[in-house]
């Protein structure tokens, strides 16, 4: 970025930028997403694609692929987010077209449009990042059909990448961008601002950015962008930890492993559409009774779609076909079906209360729920022996840390909870064989189920080992205070000396 005047120096308010815009005499730039159209084009074009849930995974995918990586960065993602969309839905071009009208008459700048209208025969330039495509039927519908249009071209990602100044020297020149004024709301705009004889950068009161399919309704959105944003929470702990343990404590009593996870994965979108249901509701319980919520910080600035019965909609659509192919055509699919929505329902209900409860009763509720994301499967699926000490560790390592933490630590403890699975494994799977004999737990999947846990904990095993040492080769001296004896050194100085 070239050295220049500070981006607080181009500020404005939107009387004083009115003003400038009726007074200047020469080419004025005005820039469209929340200037001369207050919301943003980009955005607004992708939300008429339909199927909206279609569209909606498709730029789920584009997010965890990150193709822009190869383009020059995040400058660049909504030319593949566009292309992307237009390419799988064809049909948005027409639509956005029939749309445009509605959203120029609801979301158009009046008092900047007025104020350009009073500049009579004055040179208007539109300059903006959006897309050509995409911009032209807005401006047609703005009355600015016929005005010069300077925008990015969807195809070529160094327009966004190099930004409006380039875009700008290019098409008109640089002595026609000297003598111009340019109007734009974002901060990105600062070497346009520079680089014109006068730049006015206005943040318009009515703008509003609205993400594109916000409205539309994906199991995982609130998860992933509001209760747990950027931790991976989907992958680490409910791919990772739940649904690992659901395929090994089973699937070694399937006829086909593949459909079996195959149905196993729908069972764990039918839970999990329903219990991010309980996270929504915990959330705004505490938002409006607790006096200290422990709220992430995109609660109520991420705007995600949270309906009350399309969860339940995926949750019977999800269940009725995971339960079918786990059931194997059997005549039970029904009963198994009914089983799996009790179960759904009855998980929902005491997430509510658990949601209304006192933080000190909540510790006697909160193994039902672990219990219910551990175990729900078992009603429509059997499992071994061993995957019952499995699951039964997994409850015990997710409920000790949330103990430890309900009974006064200020934060979420840092309880080894892998340690904790491996250990209350090891000590469940041996009395199960103490009960049923060593081949209840001596199969492939007990094997399977020992090295996941051992593979999870691997951190807690070596920060445990490296932590410890023999008190009987520890110095020792006496303790000044004379209350006893006090280590010589540290723990970290005698483990180097023991280990040397």
């Amino acid at each position: 970025m070239t050295e220049g005047p500070s981006a607080a120096q181009f500020d404005k308010s939107p009387n004083a930028t009115l003003n400038a815009v009726r007074a200047h005499a020469g080419s004025l730039l005005v820039d469209v997403d929340e200037t001369l159209y207050l919301q943003n084009s980009t955005e607004d074009f992708i939300n008429c694609a339909r199927p909206g849930i279609l569209a909606l995974l498709l730029l789920r995918i584009l997010d965890i692929l990150k193709p822009w990586r190869m383009t020059g960065g995040t400058s660049t993602r909504d030319n593949w987010r566009v292309c992307a969309i237009s390419v799988f839905f064809p049909w948005i071009s027409w639509r956005w077209r029939a749309a445009a009208a509605q959203l120029a008459a609801k979301h158009a700048n009046q008092e900047l449009k007025n104020a350009l209208a009073e500049r009579g025969e004055q040179p208007l330039i539109i300059l903006t990042s959006g897309f050509r495509s995409v911009v032209r039927p807005l401006l047609q519908a703005m009355g600015f059909g016929d005005v010069p249009l300077v925008a990015s071209r969807m195809f070529t990602p160094t327009d966004r990448r190099h930004g409006k100044l380039r875009m700008a020297t290019r098409e008109l020149g640089a002595e026609t961008l000297a003598c111009s004024m340019a109007v734009t709301d974002s901060l990105e705009d600062l070497d346009l601002l520079r680089g014109c004889a006068r730049g006015l950068r206005t943040v318009w009161p009515q703008a509003r950015y609205r993400p594109a399919l916000s409205d539309v309704y994906m199991p995982g959105e609130y998860l992933s962008r509001v209760k747990h944003p950027g931790k991976r929470y989907a992958i680490r702990s409910i791919i990772q930890e739940d649904f690992v343990f659901w395929v090994l404590s089973s699937v070694g009593l399937a006829a086909d492993p593949v459909s079996h996870v195959f149905g196993l994965a729908l069972l764990l979108l039918s839970f999990w559409a329903i219990y991010e249901r309980g996270y929504v509701d915990n959330d705004l319980i505490a938002e409006r009774y607790e006096q200290d919520p422990k709220l992430s910080a995109t609660f109520g600035v991420v705007r995600v779609a949270t309906p009350a019965l399309h969860p339940w909609l995926w949750a019977v659509a999800a269940g009725a076909v995971g339960t079918g192919i786990l059931s194997g055509g059997m005549p039970d699919f029904a009963f198994r079906q009914a089983l799996w929505m009790l179960v759904l329902a009855l998980t929902y209900i005491c997430f509510v209360c658990y949601n209304r409860l006192d933080k000190l009763s909540r510790v006697w509720l909160y193994p039902l729920l672990q219990f219910a994301r551990s175990a729900a499967f078992l009603v429509v699926v059997p499992i071994m022996p061993v995957g019952a000490a499995a699951l039964g560790a997994h409850v015990l390592s997710r409920w000790v840390p949330y103990q430890v933490y309900r009974r006064g630590a200020s934060d979420w403890p840092d309880a080894q909870p892998e340690l904790i699975r491996l250990l209350s494994f090891v000590l469940l799977a041996v009395l199960i064989a103490c009960a049923d004999g060593i081949a209840a737990v001596g199969t492939w999947s007990g094997l399977a189920l020992l090295l996941w846990n051992i593979y999870r904990a691997r951190r807690d095993i070596s920060k445990v080992i490296h932590a410890g040492w023999r008190l009987d080769r520890r110095p020792r001296q006496v303790d000044p205070a004379g209350q006893g004896f006090a280590p010589a050194c540290s723990p970290e100085a005698l483990f180097a000396t023991v280990k040397n």
